[in-house]
């Protein structure tokens, strides 16, 4: 990430001083700012697309579910181990 111009540090240090629920409350509307504004047609058509084929493959028995929890516990070995 590049630089901050004088006035985006000036709202940091002052976000920086807020409670951890508001500083929450306040990364979550700025990551909701970045995702608005025009959107593209074609994209969103395509994730429309791809969200039907997975559906498909699941109802079909195509893709196997794997549960939250042996996810986790997966993830946390990959973590443990080093790997990636």
């Amino acid at each position: 990430m590049g630089e901050m111009t004088p006035q985006a540090s000036q709202v940091l240090e002052r976000a920086l001083d807020l409670s951890a629920t508001d500083r929450g409350a306040l990364i979550a509307r700025l990551i909701d700012s970045l995702e608005e504004g025009p959107t593209d047609e074609g994209v969103e058509q395509a994730w429309a697309a791809e969200i039907r084929r997975r559906v498909d493959e699941i109802r079909s028995g195509k893709a196997r579910l794997i549960p939250e929890e042996e996810v986790r516990r997966r993830a946390a070995a990959l973590l443990r181990d080093g790997r990636t």
